[in-house]
């Protein structure tokens, strides 16, 4: 089964509301890991909406699991990273208007640029994965940069109904999934998936990590964040 990456933006989110110094995501990360999350995921943005720099670095020094560090492919982000040395580095598009991320990277269009920052990264020791539709040219193409993983973006799926819809979104990233894996690439999933619709995409052959952290962090408001990260924990094994 899938380990369970936690993603803490929203705990910056709502301490950005206020721009105060609470609730801390430094706090939230060993909250989660407590509870059995087996890494911690932060999207550094380049308009900085909620995680800060701050908030990496000293992440860096307290994560006793592993660290994803999710960022646009630049020339800023990367030297960030270089300095930081995250586990590893999920490179995702990015729009500053955007409410979240919208689909995945169009490899396929920049392969030889971001194959650049991936043999960049990776030289210095950082793995990198490329946040991807299910598509099989944008598959291919990710097998083509090096890097080392792909996640699948999964927001199709948890966005479609229930029924003949989602099941034919479940059958891509399964397809998908399977691609990635014949051409030895390593499987990762993430983006919208709930307590509801994330069984499925837990059972996907191969898959690896998902990450999730807009459905644990809503429910931790109602229940706390231990309880949560346990629930999505207990469901994906």
């Amino acid at each position: 089964m899938p380990t369970l990456g936690v993603n803490i933006d929203h705990i910056a989110t709502i301490r950005q509301a206020r721009r105060g110094v609470e609730p801390d995501p430094v706090t939230a990360a060993a909250i989660a890991e407590l509870a059995g999350a087996d890494g911690i995921t932060v999207h550094l943005r380049e308009d900085r909406r909620h995680i800060q720099e701050r908030d990496v670095r000293l992440l860096r020094q307290t994560v006793r699991t592993h660290l994803n560090l999710e960022m646009a492919a630049t020339p800023e982000m990367v030297a960030i990273a270089l300095d930081v040395k995250p586990d590893y580095i999920t490179l995702v598009p990015e729009r500053r208007e955007e409410i979240t991320t919208e689909g995945g990277l169009n490899v396929k269009a920049q392969g030889d640029r971001l194959g650049k920052f991936v043999h960049q990264l990776q030289g210095a020791g950082i793995p990198v994965s490329l946040f991807v539709d299910p598509e099989t040219a944008q598959i291919q193409a990710s097998a083509k940069t090096g890097a080392k993983f792909i996640e699948l973006h999964t927001g199709t799926y948890a966005n479609a109904k229930a029924g003949e819809s989602r099941d034919r979104q479940l059958q891509a990233l399964t397809d998908g999934g399977a691609l990635a894996i014949k051409l030895g690439l390593k499987l990762n999933a993430g983006h919208g998936l709930d307590y509801r619709n994330t069984r499925p995409v837990a059972l996907i052959k191969g898959m690896e990590e998902l990450n999730i952290g807009h459905s644990i962090i809503s429910r931790a408001v109602l229940v706390g964040l231990d309880r949560a990260v346990r629930e999505m924990k207990a469901l994906i094994n």
